[in-house]
């Protein structure tokens, strides 16, 4: 410091901090030699503590308010100072000021997925992430703790060790919950408010700081995992499988009767439900050759097992779909041999080309007719 600057510094006395960032928590106030003068103004503002520390020991401590800085205002850095002339020589000591507002806007997030147990799917691994404020609660234990000398100490200095605490507590809280994963939406709150007590219990005794607020903001799964909830949502949709599959083959006969180029499967669906209403139709015939009686009908075959099939169109998911009208898609042209699809049992999403019940179909189509004579 030059010599201009040591005379402003020995002139100017006003000891104040014009905190103008949002995520300082602590500032020390420059002054030359750390020199403060006898009747200096100490001014603290509403959201700020200053604590004056002398040759490392904390002080005196004050709130908001404007303060005047001599003898009678300082009985802890007058025993300590020992002075014999009544601080007839400016007063040497560091002043402190530290933000006791809340710093908001800070976020937090789980870098690896954590394991929870479902009690409906087992085993699933799960990310969440959200947000949390933070506010000093204890100025000297944080003064102690984690500032030392630095002349300033931000939010994003201690950020990497917060979210650590945060992310532990979370893994430790998810994983006894008992909270499926569909309801841990309608759960967030609570476990929110369970989340913040657990981490303010690890930081305000040793670092004087407190969480305020923390938020669970979202939990999502891998995207597997979300297909298998959307198919368990439709079936529960659906009902009675049986009768929504004998809805299905229904619906599919009027399309396998009026495409000659269905193949086999489309003549099977027919020939089958052609049967199954036969069957239904036909009188009944006493037992055991009894003559008279009651008419009894012949037990109606099941239905054949239909697979469902699902295309990926535009980044989104349709069907399910029956073979039937897959097999009209790609009569039709709607369905390409580049076309993605999936069916239970393929470990992932494959073009049509490459499965083998669907490459069939492409080949079946007749060649080009010959040339005419």
């Amino acid at each position: 410091m030059g010599f201009v600057d040591k005379l402003r510094a020995e002139l100017v006395d006003i000891v104040e901090w014009v905190d103008d960032n949002r995520h300082a928590l602590v500032w020390r106030f420059p002054r030359y030699h750390n020199q403060i003068k006898q009747g200096a103004q100490l001014i603290v503002r509403p959201g700020q503590v200053a604590i004056l520390v002398h040759r490392g020991e904390l002080a005196d401590t004050f709130g908001p308010g404007t303060h005047t800085l001599e003898t009678k205002n300082l009985p802890v850095l007058s025993t300590l100072q020992g002075w014999k002339y009544g601080f007839d020589s400016p007063i040497k000591a560091e002043v402190y000021f530290i933000a006791t507002r809340q710093v908001t806007d800070l976020k937090w997030g789980t870098p690896n997925p954590v394991v929870m147990r479902d009690p409906d799917f087992g085993p699933i691994r799960i990310r969440a992430f959200g947000t949390y404020t933070l506010r000093a609660q204890d100025p000297p234990a944080l003064l102690t703790e984690l500032v030392g000398t630095d002349s300033e100490f931000e939010a994003e200095e201690i950020g990497v060790l917060l979210r650590s605490i945060i992310n532990n507590a979370f893994a430790e809280m998810i994983s006894t919950s008992g909270i499926s994963v569909p309801d841990l939406a309608s759960n967030y709150g609570e476990l929110s408010e369970k989340l913040r007590d657990a981490v303010t219990s690890r930081v305000d005794d040793e670092y004087g700081l407190e969480i305020p607020h923390l938020y669970i903001v979202n939990v999502s799964v891998p995207e597997e995992v979300e297909k298998a909830f959307d198919a368990r949502s439709s079936i529960g949709i659906v009902g009675d499988i049986n009768q929504y599959q004998q809805y299905q083959i229904g619906q599919s006969i009027p399309t396998a009767a009026a495409n000659p180029a269905g193949g086999l499967a489309g003549a099977g669906v027919g020939l089958g439900m052609g049967m199954a209403i036969a069957g239904r139709m036909m009188p009944g015939q006493s037992p055991a050759g009894g003559g008279g009686g009651v008419a009894i009908a012949p037990p109606v075959p099941p239905p054949p097992v239909q697979t469902s099939w699902y295309i990926a169109m535009e980044g989104k998911t349709t069907g399910p779909f029956t073979i039937a009208q897959i097999t009209e898609a790609i009569t039709a042209g709607r369905l390409q041999p580049d076309s993605m699809v999936w069916t239970a049992g393929m470990d992932e999403w494959a073009t049509a080309a490459d499965v083998p019940q669907l490459a069939s179909i492409f080949r079946a189509e007749p060649p080009p007719p010959p040339p005419a004579t």
